[in-house]
């Protein structure tokens, strides 16, 4: 089947909910709509009209892009489409003006991230809500 990498296409709450409960194991449902309008760009792979994959680039407005929530629906992994979808990111925050681009990853990613040009950083996290 053909993967259709698309950019800001705007998916409705269904099908990215039904995405992150295949990916993330996530069963609560959110409402995604704050995240994707103050989004530097977002991309999304497409099995047929199936969202499959995405991720968002997020922006502090200047030079700053920051790479969140890059999933693939489980039945779809080891196809090559979150590499498709960081290249398609990293090329499209670099189109709009950034000029770093972060992301925070666990680290049996590090290979993943690295093979698509990021570096190792020390970084600081903080959980503000259980």
């Amino acid at each position: 089947m053909t993967i259709d990498v698309r950019i800001d296409p705007h998916p409705g709450n269904e099908a990215l909910n039904d995405l992150w409960a295949s990916a993330w194991n996530e069963p609560t449902p959110r409402d995604f709509s704050p995240v994707l309008s103050r989004s530097l760009a977002h991309v999304c792979a497409y099995a047929g009209e199936r969202l499959v994959g995405f991720v968002n680039v997020a922006w502090d407005g200047g030079i700053h892009a920051f790479i969140l929530d890059t999933c693939v629906a489980r039945d779809f992994q080891r196809r090559g489409i979150a590499t498709k979808l960081i290249e398609q990111a990293t090329a499209i925050a670099r189109e709009r003006g950034a000029t770093w681009l972060h992301v925070d990853f666990e680290p049996h990613l590090i290979g993943f991230y690295r093979s698509l040009g990021f570096r190792e950083t020390e970084a600081g996290l903080i959980r503000l809500r259980d």
